[in-house]
């Protein structure tokens, strides 16, 4: 826990409460383990402390908030969390900025136990300050009116506590500090550095994090310097100019200036000493930001469902921040929504309502529904239309939209049948008959089980493989052996390690005729350099797969010719750089690559025939329309920096190397 008052400037980072933590087998409930998106959650306090204290019972109210905030959004960080606070018109001489992070298996709720247990000592020593706010924000720490929290998924780099957000930039002067929690990765950090140097800062590493940190802090120091000389000049004393610089720091110029080189996508919180607090969102708005205001708070998070959950706010009333735009509130309470960088060609994440975000949100629930509800016709073509035969499931936990989705599909596929076939046998239709026929229709089983995670040091692989084997669990009895079809959805298929080593492992252990495996995400081939640890291309099923049809059919020279393009693409500005990686697809269909993809996944000694069945990126628009960035899957991406790292991935891959691509 770190408290901060007047220190120097450049970036500080609490070393203390690094634990070790077992490595988990599978940290997710999809069926290959993805980190990804980090999450921030934002709460500012527009009344006097006494208000939330006399109306809602606590003098804790912000800090209650934003735990639940936090908690309500771990699906989006379980590496780390962290959480600064900011106390308003401090006295001089008392800390105004409190933070504290953590890395603890359960850090979230590690940081709110911490945070608890001294605010337990206090009022056990005077039980009366519960009723005192004004002692609370004097004595005890995160007792301030802003707050900024943040949970980490690594998608590079160890998980120490370095790495873990917020992180601060002090100065003796308020309006000079400064503390950023974000959800990004940009993809030309080599030259963002490089202008940090050039500018004679000595950044202390070639990271995102600290790249950004240090930008936006150059450009508010330059602010401070600016405003400081300009009132100097009309005559106000030191003093005075402390408060103006405090009421006239010029947010959006400081986001404009700072933001301008960026390639890649970001939503940053981040704080100033004095008190004035700011949400930006890239300019093609890949990564998601909500807000709410009213009277008595204002508030932002990563994702909508979150803010309604813990503020019992309406849908209507959580607006989304468009992209290229930043929230911006003042010390004073007032905020705005602002344009702070040139718009680009708009391309949200798609990968985000697929699996990312929590599927409570009502938009998010209606598209991943859809996305179950559009495979339906790739199935019934699998199993010949006999619906009777097959058995319809999914892996838990977060294909269960899709499977909603699919299943209200087939039943209503099974009763179009029943109607056609009650009104073509209505001359002649026996009750007997007529039983059978209305009980047509999909079955429907929770076939696999997802256990709690299994953590193992083993390192022998045949011991380990059994182990990941265990993983899912089935029901028995589900399946009729050598006479069903088992149709199971999942959301994505991205490495199919999972699929090989476990749940096609398990399911054939039901002895089913034929097993198909649905994606309702379309075949991932392309890496991400946003924020999801998908770096490698090697790592993709899809990718091995193409790459497998090629040599088969003599085309090796396909996988030379890429090499030495995209050695060449290296070389050119990047406003310049083509995706090369897309012509290592274009000789083979989709159902090409699905049916190489499902030799892959399919071992040995597995008995039953393997299809594999992924959703069409003409269906995945149709499904999400508005959330249209689908680079994972096109190779189309919506920054140049995206075709660089495309290419970057496949030299990588070519020449052997096992390393991140930006």
């Amino acid at each position: 826990m770190q408290n901060h008052g007047c220190k120097k400037n450049g970036p500080t980072f609490d070393r203390s409460h690094e634990k070790a933590v077992s490595l988990a087998i599978f940290e997710t409930t999809m069926s290959d383990t993805i980190k990804h998106e980090c999450g921030i959650a934002f709460v500012r306090l527009l009344k006097p402390l006494d208000f939330y204290l006399k109306k809602y019972g606590t003098p804790f109210y912000g800090l209650n908030k934003m735990q639940i905030l936090m908690e309500k959004q771990h699906n989006r960080g379980q590496d780390g969390a962290g959480l600064a606070n900011i106390k308003l018109y401090p006295k001089p001489g008392h800390v105004y900025i409190n933070r504290i992070r953590s890395n603890d298996a359960t850090p979230i709720k590690d940081i709110f136990q911490r945070i608890h247990q001294k605010v337990e000592a206090a009022v056990a020593a005077d039980p009366s300050i519960l009723k005192n706010p004004t002692w609370l924000k004097e004595h005890l720490e995160f007792t301030g009116e802003v707050f900024l929290g943040h949970l980490r998924y690594g998608t590079f780099g160890k998980n120490n506590i370095e790495n873990v957000h917020p992180v601060s930039r002090e100065n003796n002067w308020m309006t000079r500090s400064l503390v950023i929690a974000g959800n990004f990765n940009l993809t030309n950090i080599d030259e963002l550095y490089s202008r940090l140097v050039d500018l004679g800062q000595y950044p202390s590493a070639k990271t995102d994090t600290v790249t950004i940190l240090e930008r936006i802090g150059h450009f508010l120091d330059r602010e401070n310097e600016d405003k400081y000389r300009y009132f100097k000049e009309k005559g106000y004393s030191k003093r005075e100019i402390t408060d103006l610089l405090a009421r006239h720091i010029d947010l959006k110029e400081i986001l404009s200036l700072s933001a301008r080189r960026w390639d890649g996508g970001y939503v940053i919180g981040g704080m100033i000493g004095h008190g004035d607090a700011f949400i930006m969102r890239d300019p093609c708005g890949i990564r998601p930001a909500h807000y709410y205001a009213d009277d008595e708070v204002i508030v932002a998070a990563s994702e909508r469902a979150v803010i309604q959950t813990t503020f019992n706010v309406s849908y209507e009333s959580v607006q989304e921040l468009a992209p290229g735009h930043a929230l911006m509130v003042r010390r004073d309470g007032n905020y705005s929504v602002e344009r702070f960088i040139a718009p680009q060609e708009v391309h949200p994440c798609s990968f985000e309502r697929i699996y990312f975000s929590r599927g409570s949100d009502q938009d998010i629930y209606r598209e991943r529904k859809a996305l179950g509800r559009l495979l339906i016709p790739q199935i019934l073509k699998s199993i010949d239309d006999d619906i009777e035969h097959t058995v319809f499931s999914y892996i838990p936990n977060t294909a269960e939209s899709a499977f909603f989705g699919l299943s209200e599909g087939l039943d209503a596929t099974c009763a179009e049948t029943r109607v056609k076939r009650i009104m073509a046998e209505k001359d002649h239709l026996t009750e007997e008959r007529l039983h059978e026929i209305l009980h047509y229709r999909p079955r429907i089983e929770k076939v696999a089980i997802k256990d709690v995670k299994m953590r193992t040091f083993i390192t022998q692989d045949d011991e380990r493989d059994d182990l990941v084997t265990h993983v899912y669990d089935i029901t028995y009895g589900t399946v009729r052996p050598g006479q069903d079809n088992l149709v199971v959805i999942d959301d994505s298929i991205v490495r199919g390690t999972t699929l090989r080593r476990s749940i096609i492992r398990i399911l054939d252990r039901l002895k089913p005729k034929k097993i198909i495996i649905c994606s309702s995400a379309p075949q991932i081939r392309y890496p991400d350099c946003y924020g999801i640890d998908m770096s490698r291309l090697g790592d993709f099923v899809a990718f091995k797969a193409a790459i497998a049809l090629l040599k088969e059919r003599g085309m090796d020279y396909v996988i030379d010719e890429v090499y030495h393009k995209a050695k060449i693409q290296m070389g050119l500005d990047r406003s310049e750089v083509v995706n090369c990686v897309k012509k290592i697809y274009e000789p083979f269909t989709d159902q090409e690559i699905s049916d190489k993809v499902a030799q892959i996944v399919t071992a040995p000694d597995i008995h039953a025939k393997v299809e594999v069945i992924y959703q069409s990126v003409e269906n995945l628009h149709r499904a999400i329309p508005i959330h249209n960035g689908d680079w994972y899957f096109t190779g189309n991406y919506p920054t140049p920096g995206g075709n660089v790292v495309a290419n970057k991935a496949f030299i990588n891959f070519y020449e052997n190397r096992n390393e991140r691509a930006y």
